[in-house]
């Protein structure tokens, strides 16, 4: 293992975890796609990563309620009443799971991208990120790359705002794919060394820009030693990714292909070679 990589999961074990009876995988890429049948635990394969540290489990099993049921106009009726709700939440459905991986966690940032749309509160937030590294015209150059159309993303009064030949549109204005792309986009270019969750990342996306997508992500994951994990339904985006990867020769790649079988939730972790092979064979490794 590269020393630089130490932070990376290898391997998991989930016990008692939502789908997850007694599941197990290794073998785990820098930049790993996670495939299956809708409800096989895509997402929820995502989360018990997220919440392997027990130290602070509980404030980020919050943070993927919050992802996961919380848009942009309800976030002022979670500021008043909805922490209280959460709490009440939390306490009904506490149960005994144990997730174990193979790093010590607790001074590694982990990040979890739902497939919601980042409301502009959020946006506001990471574009400080980017003033703060001195990154504007580098994350400008990433969307002119993706979209031709697109030459800059700010803030203006609080809300996220792109430049399309000369007038700058509210995000919103330009489609859901953008604002998802810009976010993980700026997640990894502020973020040394971590791990992201991207959960449905081909949402919103053509697929016609999905290779130009996964050369931004495995280029910058790479230059910022991040691991990635990412789901998806699209066997398009399974084939972008395998084609973008051999393209690169990055070979730090890896696939999770999730299935039931005897009524539990098992796994195909493919490596490089393996995941190649696969997609160039036309096989449909998109669970069973």
């Amino acid at each position: 293992m590269k020393e630089e990589q130490n932070h990376f999961i290898k391997n998991i074990e989930i016990k008692n975890f939502k789908c997850f009876e007694n599941f197990s995988a290794e073998g785990f890429g820098r930049v790993n796609l996670i495939g299956g049948k809708n409800n096989v635990g895509k997402t929820a394969f995502m989360e018990a990563c997220y919440l392997a540290n027990t130290e602070t489990r509980q404030k980020r099993l919050k943070q993927i309620i919050k992802n996961r049921y919380l848009i942009d106009i309800f976030t002022d009726l979670y500021a008043e009443i909805g922490t209280q709700y959460i709490d009440n939440f939390l306490e009904r459905e506490k149960k005994k799971y144990t997730i174990d991986i193979n790093i010590d966690i607790k001074t590694n940032e982990m990040l979890f991208k739902s497939s919601n749309k980042v409301s502009d509160k959020v946006f506001d937030l990471l574009y400080g990120t980017i003033i703060d590294n001195e990154l504007e015209q580098k994350l400008d150059t990433i969307l002119y790359n993706f979209d031709k159309n697109i030459s800059k993303f700010r803030i203006k009064e609080s809300k996220a705002h792109c430049q399309s030949n000369g007038t700058f549109y509210h995000i919103n204005e330009l489609g859901e794919g953008l604002n998802q792309y810009i976010a993980f986009i700026i997640l990894l270019l502020t973020h040394k060394n971590a791990i992201l969750f991207i959960d449905e990342i081909e949402n919103g996306i053509h697929y016609t820009n999905l290779d130009k997508l996964w050369e931004i992500i495995l280029t910058i994951s790479k230059e910022q030693n991040v691991q990635v994990f990412a789901t998806t339904h699209s066997k398009e985006c399974i084939e972008s990714y395998a084609r973008v990867a051999k393209k690169l020769e990055d070979e730090e790649i890896g696939f999770i292909e999730l299935g039931r079988e005897n009524n539990e939730i098992t796994s195909i972790v493919y490596e490089y070679d393996e995941i190649i092979n696969q997609v160039e064979q036309h096989q449909d490794i998109r669970g069973w």
